[in-house]
């Protein structure tokens, strides 16, 4: 490096860094181009030489750590790496699209520019200017899912170092996380990400309902704890009599998702029986799906022979999948104690999937993201309809991304006009299972107007939805008081 202006120290952990980003992108499985990468570096350096972040480090230190959340965390290739490295480049002035596209060709040289153009924050006060840098975010979605990943490790490192940053952009940028890049985390299936946008906001947004939150979780652990032994003992044995290699892990509920739930339901802390959660998770040899599914099946059913399930709060993702990707399946059963308790059933590749969504199982072809995945490119269908969508006004635009793209709800209609909520990427049967558990359970199909769908057809917030079921009880029930028809 030729920077003078660092000292020795700083130079050999600037040097430390690049190292440690050389050994992650070796260890993964693409191909070797550490040549780009390291060319990459040095143009960064060159072009970020003098400059400093706010709490005093070189700022090419900052570009380093992206890129390693995108090698290490995100498990992309070279050129997501050396886009990584170069994000930034264009504001120091030293440089340009040109340049780097004669250095390191139409690939990486798109993906800086693009960056470029989103490089600002969304948020703003007014809503052209919103509106303007909404549609960036998603012609860059649309041009290359790399540039908002890779965006998206930016605002991550922005959040889990937040002293860089000015005092009055913590807030905002802080803002951004939860609203906007939480969504489209999980959007992509990238719930690792999506934890941690949720939590770092939530933390500078509301720190004292987190910290206070965080207390009363602590404080209940040891009564919860007891619960879930009271479950996980007996589950264990029986899942060993069936022969299955397998672990089960507590999940603890994160303070912003237990502050999400009471928020939504006008509830306290103690009604929120799922703070506490059993995951299964289970070695499945092969790669079959189908075979997954069942055993999902058979353990769920090894559950609910050992204890009482809740009704209407299974849900088979296993066998049909979010469309994020993700699969597992879900019940609620009562523990001997007589607390509510939920327990995620999943096969050791659909907990891969779980955390890292289509980064982990995304294939690279000539360095290029294969996009062939059915989810994939229903997302991507999404962001073009909501691209070409007739927008008139500057808030009709932001109100058709906000809720049709980022929203985590959807909310569907029954034919006497009640609103249904559900999670994103529920199917007709989710909703039939919402109104009333025998009428998902008889589930045939769906009318969205004039249409015949299928059980698992995938619903969207707006759809008016006739239940087409076999069970006569559930017809002739007379409903109780405030529950939907």
């Amino acid at each position: 490096m030729t920077d003078s202006t660092l000292t020795a120290a700083e130079r050999l952990d600037i040097d430390a860094r690049y190292r440690a980003l050389e050994r992650d992108y070796l260890a993964s499985n693409h191909r070797r181009k550490i040549d780009v990468i390291s060319r990459a570096f040095r143009m960064a350096a060159r072009c970020h030489a003098g400059q400093r972040r706010r709490n005093g480090e070189p700022l090419i230190t900052h570009p380093l750590e992206v890129a390693r959340i995108v090698s290490s965390e995100l498990g992309l290739g070279s050129n997501s790496i050396s886009g990584a490295l170069l994000h930034e480049v264009l504001r120091s002035g030293r440089t340009t699209v040109e340049e780097i596209r004669l250095a390191f060709g139409d690939t990486i040289a798109d993906i800086v520019d693009n960056l470029e153009r989103i490089s600002g924050g969304i948020f703003s006060a007014e809503a052209e200017e919103e509106a303007d840098r909404f549609r960036s975010l998603l012609l860059s979605m649309n041009a290359d899912i790399r540039v908002v990943i890779i965006k998206m490790a930016d605002r991550i490192h922005n959040m889990r170092d937040l002293t860089a940053i000015q005092p009055e952009k913590q807030q905002r940028i802080a803002r951004e996380a939860l609203y906007v890049y939480a969504p489209l985390a999980e959007r992509l299936g990238l719930y690792s990400l999506k934890r941690e946008f949720e939590e770092r906001a939530f933390a500078c947004i509301k720190p004292e309902e987190q910290a206070e939150i965080a207390r009363m979780t602590a404080g209940s652990e040891q009564e919860r704890m007891a619960i879930i032994r009271a479950v996980r003992a007996p589950l264990e044995m029986r899942l060993r009599e069936l022969g299955y290699d397998f672990e089960i892990k507590a999940r603890v509920k994160s303070p912003y998702s237990i502050w999400r739930k009471m928020q939504k339901k006008n509830i306290s802390f103690g009604d929120v029986y799922d703070v506490y959660a059993l995951r299964v998770i289970f070695e499945a040899p092969g790669d079959d799906p189908e075979a997954e599914a069942d055993d999902c099946a058979v353990i769920a059913e090894a559950v609910t022979a050992l204890f009482e399930e809740h009704p209407g709060r299974r849900r088979d993702w296993a066998r049909h999948p979010k469309a994020n990707g993700y699969r597992a399946t879900h019940l609620t059963v009562k523990a001997p104690t007589g607390q509510w308790v939920e327990v995620q059933i999943r096969s050791q590749r659909m907990d891969e999937i779980a955390e890292l969504g289509y980064a982990a199982h995304w294939k690279y072809k000539t360095g290029m993201i294969g996009t062939d995945s059915a989810e994939f490119e229903q997302l991507m269908t999404r962001v073009k309809d909501t691209l070409a969508a007739p927008s008139p006004t500057a808030i009709d635009f932001l109100t058709t991304v906000k809720l049709n793209l980022f929203s985590p709800d959807i909310y569907v209609l029954t034919p006497k006009g009640d609103v249904i909520t559900l999670p994103s990427g529920s199917t007709v049967r989710d909703m039939a299972y919402a109104i009333h558990s025998d009428m998902g359970r008889g589930c045939l199909a769906g009318q969205i107007g004039r249409k015949l769908v299928g059980p698992d057809h995938p619903l969207q917030s707006g759809d008016c939805v006739k239940i087409i079921f076999r069970n006569a009880t559930v017809k002739k029930r007379k409903p109780k008081k405030n529950e939907p028809e």
